[in-house]
């Protein structure tokens, strides 16, 4: 995780995330509202496999998060460069980065079972029309 300290530089300094210190708290509320009842929902929607507090300890808060997407969106940063920054592991910014957490309707939700995902060439097809 981040230190505070660390954090606070990130969000001070548009340059690095493109975004104004009071746009990014707005965004942090908003989004982070959903997100957690999304959570909440996909959690309780299927049965555990481990006992509470078991499994990946994924160090990054969802404003880390958040952070980390801004920065990789605005410079292109690498999952390995963000987990140095954010002092992670690269695999616990590629979770968060999943494309698999985007809303329903997107190209790249889930596909039905038997289903192949769709092809960059079928993206950029729906992209042209």
């Amino acid at each position: 995780m981040v230190g505070k300290g660390s954090r606070a530089a990130i969000i001070s300094d548009r340059r690095v995330t493109g975004l104004s210190g009071e746009v990014i708290a707005e965004l942090g509320v908003e989004v982070g509202l959903l997100w957690h009842e999304r959570h909440q929902v996909r959690l309780e929607s299927r049965p555990r496999k481990r006992a509470v507090g078991a499994g990946a300890m994924h160090r990054l808060v969802f404003v880390d998060g958040l952070l980390a997407a801004l920065v990789h969106l605005r410079h292109g940063a690498t999952h390995d460069v963000l987990a140095c920054w954010f002092g992670v592991d690269r695999s616990t910014i590629t979770v968060r980065q999943n494309p698999r957490a985007t809303p329903p309707d997107s190209t790249f939700a889930r596909q039905p079972s038997g289903s192949e995902a769709p092809t960059n060439a079928v993206i950029a097809t729906k992209n042209r029309t």
